[in-house]
């Protein structure tokens, strides 16, 4: 009878790959621009407004986005796969806006500073707190999209 292996966490799976020379690695059997199933804008703003405009929204949830400019594919592929399992929300390819309580923000603040620190490299990771507010008032820039014409903050007058 073999023994149930126990699940590995986020961070030693990163730290296994450091082991095994995260810096110098190719890319992992995938074309650079391939980004996997990232949905097309419309429904990635439908997601957005889902989020601030859900009636049930939890008071002490908040809102913050996750950006990040990393070299590696293995790193910046590790930490999508992390931040969509935590609940985050994929806006463009390295940006997440996230709808968390305060003990999940701090944990992926606390996971993203450790693969930070954990290899050499250039990289930057921003976790940013954002207000309802300051989402409801975005735009859409080089796409024709009217948001506000999806958020219904538009009016329209019949003569």
């Amino acid at each position: 009878m073999t023994k149930k292996k126990d699940p590995i966490s986020y961070l030693k799976k990163l730290q296994k790959l450091k082991q095994a020379g995260l810096g110098e690695s190719p890319v992992i059997n995938r074309l650079p621009n391939d980004w996997g199933n990232i949905s097309d804008l419309n429904q990635r703003i439908q997601q957005i407004l889902g989020i601030i405009q859900q009636f049930n929204r939890p008071v002490t949830n908040m809102l913050f986005f996750v950006m990040y400019d990393i070299e590696s594919n293995k790193v910046r592929y590790h930490i999508a796969k992390y931040l969509i399992r935590k609940g985050c929300t994929r806006v463009q390819r390295s940006i997440f806006l996230a709808d968390l309580n305060s003990t999940a923000y701090e944990e992926v603040k606390k996971d993203l500073t450790e693969v930070q620190a954990m290899y050499d490299n250039n990289d930057s990771i921003l976790v940013v707190p954002i207000s309802t507010d300051y989402l409801l008032a975005m735009k859409v820039i080089g796409k024709s999209l009217d948001v506000d014409l999806i958020m219904h903050n538009k009016n329209t007058l019949f003569f």
